[in-house]
């Protein structure tokens, strides 16, 4: 999809013209591994920040590893051990391979630190050829209240990188919320 602009860059006749659909092709490997290396560093960055904010003043790691915005929200080791099973499982799922289990019982830093590195790692061993072509693939998989189908690209659009936002998001909100000295900087990472 793509909109015609003057050279003002306003709209033409104030309204939004299309001149065609898909002018830029993008695969399914390029939407997702990259992606998800990028945005598991800089919340492997937040996490670093973080752990250096509560030693600086001497308070007790868990305060921030088991804060939440809301009661009935979960933690942020939580929200980051979901973060890497959604990224961790799409990529087994599109590639056609198992997906790593992971016990979730991170309780410091350094073990959420691991486990983001250790899906990172796992992202990278999956090349291109064993995801690109998987848009039609069938994908199904059982959340906490229901069995999902999905096909590839709607399962990595829709379902996975929203739910990736998400708990990535909220990691970042909950420390912002509890005072760490975080900006946009360090949410989206350098360009």
């Amino acid at each position: 999809m793509m909109f015609l602009f003057n050279d003002s860059t306003q709209p033409i006749n104030n309204k939004l013209t299309f001149i065609g659909e898909n002018t830029m092709s993008i695969t399914m490997y390029q939407a997702s591994i990259p992606v998800f290396i990028r945005m598991l560093d800089n919340l492997s960055s937040i996490l670093g920040k973080v752990a250096a904010h509560a030693e600086a003043r001497k308070i007790d790691q868990t305060v921030f590893i088991n804060a939440r915005l809301a009661a009935d929200m979960y933690p942020l080791s939580k929200q980051v051990q979901i973060a890497t099973d959604m990224v961790k499982g799409c990529a087994a799922r599109l590639a056609g391979i198992d997906v790593p289990s992971y016990e979730d019982n991170e309780t410091t830093f350094a073990e959420l630190q691991a486990r983001i590195a250790k899906t990172s790692a796992f992202l990278q061993s999956v090349s291109p050829e064993q995801i690109d072509g998987s848009e039609e693939k069938a994908i199904s998989l059982r959340t906490p209240s229901r069995e999902l189908s999905l096909l590839g690209q709607p399962y990595l659009l829709n379902f996975v990188l929203p739910n990736f936002y998400f708990h990535i998001t909220t990691t970042y909100a909950i420390l912002r919320h509890n005072g760490v000295d975080l900006g946009k900087i360090d949410f989206i990472g350098g360009l």
